[in-house]
């Protein structure tokens, strides 16, 4: 049995919100095509996995009711923004976003139950959506709803969720603020020149959790040599934790070149990202790592960055 399971094809390229959008279905075909170019689809330890749907209690473990019943009654219309103008409410988005979750969910279940140690998700990784709302191209927050599904049906307590995305993972560091067993590391952009604004160094957690968020600002044009730099004091982070489940965002919209970021990332930070955080699985979550493909808006950089993510789920394989 292969360890590693990719979740690809069409109903999983159709989320987002079209032709010419920077989050449009092409994302999907750009990281497939590097794959099989880079012979990570042949690799012996790989699992091609066709998308599935999610469903609304499985959503509803992080989302308010009363928003998931908005998206679908937009999504019907396929008129309007489901916030306050950065993402459309497209007919069909709604089934596109429960994809999204299925596969994510999907993945988390089928790890946990022994069937694969490691799972990738390209397009997925929405982390700016709120419990209530919809944020930045973001409908429904797999990562948050991985973390419910994790906690409520698996009893898992202490999960880590890295986000190495240009964009500081709002939707994720507010809705867990407050939860002690979120271990939470999050490098990107000074919010002080980039979307959303938030995930500030002083922000550490609140309550019972104050100190278990690690906040990781990068001026605008750091490089690798910035990141690196940084790295091991995340790293130390993560080993006080002790994860049981570690969960990647690896948003490629921190590489060089990205039309709406500022970051000077290459594509081996991802690789020593995905290396170090496989270590770390194998030490204290038997092996348990899924990653997600998060932001990236040029097709090159995520091409680039997400098999470079992959490269090291295949190949590091210890437990």
């Amino acid at each position: 049995m292969a360890h590693t399971c990719l979740y690809q094809g069409k109903a999983l390229a159709d989320y987002g919100f079209g032709e010419g959008h920077p989050f449009g279905p092409d994302r999907h075909d750009a990281f497939m095509q590097k794959a099989q170019q880079q012979g990570l689809l042949q690799h012996p330890e790989i699992s091609l996995l066709e998308p599935l749907s999610g469903d609304e209690s499985t959503v509803e473990l992080f989302h308010t009711k009363e928003y998931v019943q908005k998206v679908r009654s937009m999504s019907k219309l396929g008129v309007g923004y489901l916030d306050q103008g950065d993402t459309p409410a497209r007919r069909g988005i709604y089934e596109s976003a429960m994809t999204v979750v299925g596969c994510v969910v999907d993945a988390v279940n089928r790890i946990m139950t022994g069937e694969f140690n490691r799972g990738f998700v390209p397009i997925a990784g929405l982390h700016h959506a709120r419990r209530n709302s919809a944020s930045g191209f973001c409908v429904f927050n797999d990562c948050g709803i991985a973390i419910e599904v994790l906690r409520q049906c698996y009893g898992v307590k202490r999960v880590a969720y890295v986000d190495i995305d240009a964009h500081h993972g709002d939707g994720v560091f507010y809705s867990f603020v407050e939860d002690p067993d979120l271990c939470f590391v999050d490098f990107h952009e000074d919010g002080n020149y980039l979307y959303p604004g938030t995930g500030f160094e002083y922000e550490t957690g609140e309550g019972l959790a104050q100190g278990s968020k690690l906040n990781i600002c990068l001026a605008p044009g750091a490089t690798d040599e910035q990141f690196l730099a940084r790295w091991p004091q995340a790293e130390a982070f993560l080993e006080r934790a002790r994860p049981e489940f570690i969960l990647l965002q690896c948003g490629a919209d921190s590489l060089g070149g990205d039309p709406i970021t500022h970051l000077q990332l290459s594509e081996q930070a991802h690789n020593y990202a995905a290396k170090r955080l496989c270590k770390i699985a194998d030490v204290y979550a038997s092996g348990r790592i899924l990653a997600m493909g998060g932001g990236g808006y040029n097709r090159d950089n995520l091409a680039a960055a997400w098999c470079a993510v992959l490269s090291e789920l295949l190949e590091s394989h210890d437990v």
